[in-house]
């Protein structure tokens, strides 16, 4: 459930229990729990019993519908009665002795369950359940919480991140009676020195929490693994945390290169699309696809559109094009509705992704529309893996029938091309509901509405988006209107009332926003599909004549600079991948393609006796060779441009290469000019 909604139901329940604390004896703690349901309040059936006993058994209260009672779950009875929907019910008070456990038993009618339960003690909130599948049994003891309890529960640092500084957010829970009005934020890298920021001015409650940036940004200064701890301290000038188990966040994260521009190697260059994957490997009608955060994995996540009645499905490849490439292919239980029909899929930093189903509604009953994106995590012991009924989603939001494609923003948040309405919407899922589950209540939607996309009107061809996220563009393929936009994300406001298309859910916000900065990109496309954007380059792919375009963003509109021919007719979504090639998936072969150059100049069948490392490198390499002690180093770029000469005597060279990212060829002659060996190297500072 979310924080938002229970900090709500606190000020109420704070307000009656001092009124009411002084009823329970000294050796007891007065107990309230505060039921949070869903969309089907009359599926849920609850107990407190001491803890260890079945339900039914010494039962202290009972709430919600007792036709379902203790043996209900996964009836799919669906009586009448029980609790309201989407509401907040304060169960209470009992006094009960201090030190003792209990038992909240939850049962669901349906086996798709989303009711919470807060638990407060003497007015204060000591724990939060979220009820998944079936039920569950929560466990609580009964405790005041400690004056003085504060902890970092999670930050912006995800598993992988690029070297350099990082800028640090964390996280930061009060789970103690007193009002926090400042604090110290600390972090240490590997065990190392102690940053401090002292947090001033701030107002942080019982069970409420805050987000912070630390004013010393961590320097992460080359590829490997890092430790990473942050906790808090000083309490209101001076005071002890009281509870310490929770006070310490540990992080371990890879840090390594960032995706590598060398786009510039395609320009001009004759290209051959490399089968990756296809049927053999279980790819079917692919739109889209995406690589995992972890960069260094080279996992690469591929969407098959499937059918309506069945929906999508994926194909998740390991190494990616390497020579340890292995696939699994795995269909969520229910991607009927989660994931039909899939237009697009787009990984967050967090490792969540996100997909677009391309229906009108996503029951596929006749009724009204009813659909948008849906969250999934990429952890494959919860993705497409029973959670006891509604599938493994973490969230699912509605309010965008034809999905055409997607893109993310960071953590929960995306962008979506609304084919229905024919806005471009950002979706803020804000904290997932836990796979299966069904509570969307914190969920923000906003419509950009300011000007018209248009849909692929036999819905096959998609239309993707992709954020630029320095420079905060969202880049839009409108098929429609054969162009590409472009949109700052920075701008724009709410007009105030509530957006024309209906909200078919209760959620946080839901509004339109217009005024923002939208820009052409280019026109006079034929049948445009999908889109990437590295630096100051975009690529663009025609679906029917298989060409993929590179342009140059540094203005508007943007200069066309190459079109690469893969020799496909059906290219829908691509990417540049962490290899810094284009990647890309074809519908009619059923593929999954990288393109590559075929180079100029450069002859990859020579046996080579030199060694160039490390690699990739930042532009600092060392050249080594047994064969001569005398010659001649030569570096070219990917269109056999001579970019770097020198002789050489001994068979060590050290050379700082100062040109742009990308690959390059080095290549080692003898004396009298015979090729002796040629290596490749990966230049990513």
């Amino acid at each position: 459930m979310k924080k938002v909604i229970r900090f709500l139901t606190l000020i109420c329940v704070f307000s009656f229990s001092i009124h009411s604390y002084s009823q329970c004896d000294i050796s007891e703690g007065e107990v309230t729990i505060v039921v949070h349901t869903d969309d089907y309040g009359n599926e849920g059936y609850w107990e407190l019993v001491p803890s260890g006993n079945d339900c039914g058994v010494g039962t202290i209260f009972m709430g919600g519908n007792d036709l379902v009672g203790c043996d209900g779950a996964g009836e799919e009875a669906s009586p009448l009665g029980g609790y309201p929907n989407n509401e907040e019910i304060i169960e209470g008070d009992w006094c009960l002795p201090l030190g003792n456990s209990y038992d909240i038993i939850y049962i669901d009618d349906w086996g798709d369950g989303a009711f919470a339960f807060d638990v407060l003690v003497n007015g204060y909130q000591i724990a939060s359940f979220d009820g998944i599948g079936l039920g569950g049994i929560y466990t609580f003891t009964v405790e005041e919480p400690p004056v003085y309890d504060l902890s970092v529960f999670g930050s912006n640092l995800y598993s992988y991140v690029e070297t350099g500084l990082y800028d640090l957010e964390a996280h930061v829970f009060n789970g103690g009676t007193a009002t926090i009005t400042s604090f110290d934020l600390n972090y240490s890298v590997d065990g190392g020195a102690t940053e401090t920021h002292n947090v001033t001015g701030v107002s942080v409650t019982n069970y409420n929490s805050i987000e912070v940036e630390h004013s010393v940004a961590i320097d992460i200064p080359t590829d490997g693994v890092y430790s990473i701890k942050m906790w808090a301290d000083n309490i209101n000038i001076g005071n002890e945390d009281l509870f310490h188990d929770n006070d310490t966040l540990t992080k371990e994260i890879e840090a390594g290169p960032g995706i590598p521009n060398d786009i510039e190697s395609y320009i001009d260059s004759p290209v051959t699309p490399t089968l990756v994957a296809g049927t053999g490997e279980e790819v079917n009608d692919p739109t889209d696809l995406d690589f995992h955060p972890v960069l260094s994995n080279m996992e690469l996540w591929v969407v098959n559109r499937g059918t309506e009645a069945t929906g999508s499905n994926t194909v998740t490849i390991y190494d990616a094009g390497g020579d340890d490439q292995t696939t699994i292919n795995k269909e969520d239980g229910n991607a009927w509705h989660f994931m039909s029909l899939t237009t697009g899929l787009a990984f967050s930093e967090n490792g969540n992704f996100a997909t677009s189903p391309g229906v009108y509604d996503a029951n596929h009953n006749g009724g009204d529309a009813f659909t948008g994106p849906t969250l999934w995590s990429s952890d494959m012991t919860i993705y497409a893996e029973p959670s006891g009924g509604n599938g493994s989603h973490l969230d699912m939001l509605h309010q965008s029938p034809y999905c055409q494609g997607i893109a993310a923003e960071k953590d929960n948040v995306f962008w979506l091309f609304d084919g229905n309405s024919d806005d471009i919407v950002r979706y803020d899922f804000a904290e997932d509901h836990g796979p299966g589950n069904a509570d969307h209540s914190d969920g923000i939607v906003r419509r950009y509405s300011d000007d018209e996309v248009i849909k692929d009107a036999s819905n096959q061809i998609v239309s993707h988006l992709v954020l630029d996220k320095e420079e905060k563009w969202l880049y839009v393929v409108d098929h429609g209107n054969q162009r590409v936009i472009r949109i700052d994300i920075t701008t724009g406001a709410d007009e105030g009332g509530t957006p024309d298309y209906p909200n078919p859910e209760p959620i946080e916000e839901y509004t339109e926003y217009t005024g923002y900065t939208q820009e052409l990109v280019v026109s006079g496309l034929s049948k445009p599909a999908g889109v990437d954007v590295i630096d100051n380059r975009m690529i663009v792919s025609e679906y029917e004549t298989g060409e993929i375009i590179i342009y140059d963003i540094t203005s508007m509109p943007a200069i066309e600079l190459s079109r690469l021919n893969t020799g496909l007719n059906s290219v829908q979504g691509l990417k540049i991948g962490p290899d810094g090639k284009i990647w890309f998936v074809d519908q009619n072969t059923d593929g999954v393609y990288r393109l590559d150059q075929q180079f100029v100049g450069i002859d990859e069948t020579v046996e080579t006796s030199i060694t160039v490392y490390p690699n990739p490198s930042k532009g600092n390499i060392n050249i080594v060779t047994n064969a001569l002690s005398n010659g001649t180093i030569e570096i070219r770029n990917t269109i056999g441009e001579l970019i770097y000469t020198s002789t050489f005597n001994g068979n060590n060279e050290i050379v700082d290469l100062e040109t742009a990212n990308g690959l390059y060829f080095v290549s080692v002659y003898d004396e009298e000019l015979n090729l002796i060996g040629t290596e490749k190297i990966m230049i990513s500072k």
